[in-house]
């Protein structure tokens, strides 16, 4: 997990900020949906970016728990439909209780930071390499970015050295 624009401030920005004059935001909107509703996924019209450190320390976390896997969902349909600011410490605890977390444990967590060192490795990781746009996949040697046909996703793994059956 990495941000994409991790000097995003806490309470948001919108993306006509973000991208300024580079990017017609409505013309990205309606790409993003299309894409979206192309694999089956909601999307909601989204108007700001947030800037995602803390709901990224709730997933690691939540990754932790029993049945903390339905959090990444959650936070995808937070973010990319409903448009919720996922550095809103009251907001993530929201999601959390929402999937069966105990709020009383991420709110800890959270104000704890228990999951900050793995974060900002995952954000130095990403730095490290480059790392720009999701979904990027990185195997040794090898970087592909963007959407990828199953044909050169599974060439990729294959010339890391899975075996596939």
């Amino acid at each position: 997990m990495f941000p994409l624009h991790p000097n995003t401030p806490s309470d948001g920005m919108t993306l006509e900020k973000l991208f300024g004059q580079q990017v017609d935001v409505d013309v990205m909107r309606t790409q993003m949906e299309a894409l979206m509703s192309a694999e089956g996924l909601p999307y909601g019209y989204r108007s700001h970016t947030y800037n995602t450190r803390r709901a990224q320390q709730l997933a690691k976390w939540a990754d932790k728990q029993p049945g903390g896997d339905a959090i990444h969902g959650a936070l995808y349909r937070a973010y990319f439909v409903d448009g919720i600011n996922l550095g809103d410490l009251d907001r993530l605890l929201e999601i959390a209780t929402s999937v069966g977390l105990s709020g009383v444990e991420a709110r800890k967590a959270l104000e704890y930071e228990t999951e900050l060192r793995h974060v900002t490795n995952d954000w130095k990781l990403a730095k490290n390499h480059q790392i720009t746009a999701v979904p990027t996949y990185l195997s040794e040697d090898r970087i592909l970015v963007g959407a990828q046909s199953y044909e050169v996703l599974e060439e990729l793994i294959l010339h890391a050295g899975a075996v596939l059956r």
